[in-house]
């Protein structure tokens, strides 16, 4: 069981509630009700009155508490960032000794969820141990339970001091310069942290439709998603093994097409899968209508059994493939990883080129993902570089 190191603890917040936050701590909905202070919400009514109707089990309301997650990107992250302008939203970051105040309690979920259970501090920590791999994970599904279990909460009642207020995470610099006037006072750091905001690290345009992103594909507002696979229905690592386990439908699909010899070392298959990837990661239950919310997967083999390395020889007989049928198939815009790097054992100098030229003007927008496997030279970044094969 692995030892829960927890450094801090998480609020989400408006960022124009931030100076009253210093000010007077993070309050409950009744103590905010109670003083009659004026907010800036961003949550919407459905949420706020689930958590006013839901019993802690001891016969008070989450109304009465104010609650902290122990991961941040979470599906109520998610949610907020696709309904509210990401510039709005902070996160601040709690010291992890609130969790010794007095009447704390610890859920093993999402505090307004009626599968969630409640326990006083101390026994909370034991079932945070048991949970903790999924809560520091980066992904999640319904199916087995996880994007309940990673929206673990800290309640505390009435209101976290100020005095526990270790920093404030924001999306970009633009943010954090505006942070940092609203609380011209205060010595609290404020970071621009993208990734808990669910957007990428960095991203550079090459041509006239490729960007370079540092940064999760899964979160990816492409249309069509592209998995590395192999050739034998094996989803063993990487972004494969993601993938086997967050859409198992997807997984299903590969191997019957595995089967069905349907994918092969220079064609790949498309799943054309119909459900919102958003309506799962969110946490809500009416519809979150979103542009390029329903995915396609394209499984694009980078090896021909899962123990070999790849061949550069697939990768440009599949990016061919891709070059002349992209748009016929129907996809609308493209992300992939950087196809036989890391696992594959190819290096960025060589598959990036090819597959920028390929690529290149097709008609959609491209997004490629750059490997984290090892630092890429600026050089084998540059424009002139990857798009040389062109000229």
């Amino acid at each position: 069981m692995p030892k829960v190191d927890i450094k801090n603890l998480y609020y989400i917040t408006h960022i124009e509630n931030i100076p009253s936050i210093l000010e007077r701590g993070i309050l409950s909905h009744q103590e905010v009700e109670r003083l009659n202070i004026d907010f800036t919400p961003i949550y919407d009514h459905e949420i706020v009155s689930k958590r006013k109707d839901k019993s802690t089990g001891e016969n008070d309301s989450l109304w009465n508490y104010a609650n902290l997650y122990f991961q941040p990107r979470n599906p109520m992250m998610y949610r907020v960032v696709h309904e509210k302008d990401t510039r709005n939203i902070a996160i601040i970051a709690v010291k992890s000794n609130v969790l010794s105040e007095i009447g704390v309690r610890v859920t093993n979920g999402n505090a307004a969820n009626n599968a969630t259970e409640f326990y006083p501090s101390s026994e909370g920590r034991k079932v945070l141990e048991k949970n903790w791999k999924i809560i520091q994970n980066d992904w999640w599904n319904d199916s087995d339970g996880s994007k309940r279990i990673i929206m673990s909460e800290c309640l505390v009642p009435r209101k976290i001091k100020s005095d526990f207020i270790d920093s404030i995470f924001v999306c970009d610099h633009h943010t954090q310069s505006k942070v940092k006037q609203l609380i011209s006072n205060s010595n609290i750091p404020v970071i621009p942290e993208p990734t808990l905001f669910f957007k990428p690290i960095s991203s550079q345009r090459i041509g006239t439709n490729i960007s370079l992103i540092d940064g999760d594909m899964f979160f990816s507002k492409m249309h069509t998603l592209t998995i590395s696979v192999n050739l034998q229905g094996i989803m063993g690592k990487g972004l494969a093994s993601r993938t086997k386990y967050q859409f198992p439908d997807v997984y299903v699909f590969y191997q019957d097409a595995c089967r069905k010899n349907e994918i092969t070392a220079v064609q790949p298959c498309i799943y054309k899968r119909e459900t919102s990837l958003d309506q799962e990661l969110a946490d809500l239950t009416s519809p979150l209508n979103t542009p390029n919310s329903v995915k396609w997967f394209l499984l694009f083999a980078t090896k021909r059994t899962w123990r070999e390395n790849s061949r550069l020889e697939d990768i440009e007989g599949g990016l061919d493939w891709l070059r002349k049928n992209a748009r016929q198939q129907g996809i609308k815009s493209l992300a992939l990883p950087a196809l036989g790097c890391g696992l594959g054992n190819l290096t960025w100098s060589d598959v990036g080129p090819l597959m920028c030229s390929y690529l290149h003007d097709i008609g959609i927008h491209v997004a490629i993902y750059l490997p984290r496997e090892a630092q890429i030279l600026p050089e084998y970044l540059e424009e002139s570089y990857l798009l040389r094969n062109l000229s």
